[in-house]
């Protein structure tokens, strides 16, 4: 029989619902310093769309990661950017050699995970720094990596010195997440590397959209996985919708500037959200980058992003799911002991 819930039993569950944060959240406080990220690259791109879209791309990670509740804690946010940048430069160097290209992303996935098991800095590296080295494999031409990558740094750089303006408070204790075990990492980098081999093997476009959005989709929960599966299906095709959307309008550069601004600060206003939005902000970006010449492309383009989405996430369901929940059944009707042996 169920015993019947007590008060206690009540707050407690209250508490559990509490602490997780809102589905889509809102704060004016992050959304009004991401404006401020914004502002170099509203600037430039009224005089340079692609120079000054490139740069809203890079200063996109310090607005999404949120405000450090200290000065010195902030200036992090440079070391953030280096770790994104650096490693889409070594993606696009690897992308010369793609046997190469697809070993290594396998490597680093085992790497990085047992990094994430002993530091928090190891978990941005497998979080954040593995899925920008898929990214990488799409920019073949090194220059276009280094410029990309600088950029990034520049705007993380800028970032953390507007983010000095603000005042600092009391830091609030997060709890560790559990680290990843090896054979996750496994699977991380298995799932990685498949998408770049199909990449590399049907000569994509973009080799590292499907290999990102599988490093980016996949987690060690299986209930946060499928959230962020979801999540970024949906949030891909929203931001490629509405990017096609403003170019199809042929606006002036004054509307992309403001559409910049609009966007970091949307980022920075959403980033403590439960649901997985931020895809929307960075390919709302991308197409902007990618269709501001071309706008005739843009059907393409949204079949190409979308669908190499799906096959990034679909990877990531097979690798970071469906084998662990086929091993676990395998591993326990092996385990039982037959009847009338």
């Amino acid at each position: 029989m169920r015993r019947p819930e007590t008060s206690r039993d009540v707050a407690a569950a209250d508490s559990v619902r509490s602490a997780r944060p809102p589905g889509l959240s809102w704060e004016w406080s992050p959304a009004v310093l991401g404006a401020l990220y914004a502002l170099p690259a509203a600037l430039v791109v009224i005089d340079d769309r692609s120079r000054g879209l490139a740069l809203a791309v890079g200063v996109l990670p310090g607005a999404i990661i949120g405000l450090a509740p200290t000065r010195r804690a902030r200036l992090a946010t440079v070391v953030l950017g280096a770790s994104i940048g650096v490693p889409m430069l070594v993606g696009g160097l690897l992308a010369g050699v793609p046997v190469i290209a697809v070993a290594s992303i396998a490597i680093l996935g085992v790497v990085s995970a047992l990094l994430a098991a002993r530091s928090r800095h190891g978990q941005i590296v497998m979080t954040l720094s593995l899925p920008m080295v898929g990214v990488g494999l799409s920019y073949s031409d090194i220059a276009t990596a280094a410029g990309l990558a600088a950029l990034m740094v520049l705007g993380s750089l800028f970032a953390c010195l507007v983010s000095m303006l603000w005042p600092e408070r009391p830091a609030s204790r997060r709890p560790t997440p559990g680290g990843p075990t090896i054979d996750y990492g496994i699977r991380l980098g298995a799932a990685g590397a498949t998408a770049a081999a199909i990449g590399f093997a049907l000569d994509l476009e973009h080799v590292g959209w499907a290999c990102a959005a599988a490093l980016l989709v996949m987690r060690p929960t299986a209930e946060m996985q499928r959230l962020r599966s979801v999540g970024r299906i949906v949030a891909v095709a929203a931001g490629a919708l509405a990017g096609i959307a403003l170019v199809r309008l042929s606006p002036p550069a004054a509307v992309y500037s403001l559409a910049v601004i609009a966007t970091i600060a949307g980022a920075a206003g959403t980033h403590r959200s439960h649901w997985y939005v931020t895809p929307a902000f960075t390919t709302f970006l991308v197409f902007l980058l990618l269709l501001y010449a071309q706008p005739e492309t843009a059907a393409a383009r949204f079949n190409e992003r979308l669908l190499e989405t799906m096959l990034g996430v679909a990877l990531a369901y097979a690798y970071g799911l469906a084998l662990p929940a086929l091993m676990h059944r395998l591993h326990g009707s092996g385990s039982r002991t037959p009847t009338g042996a």
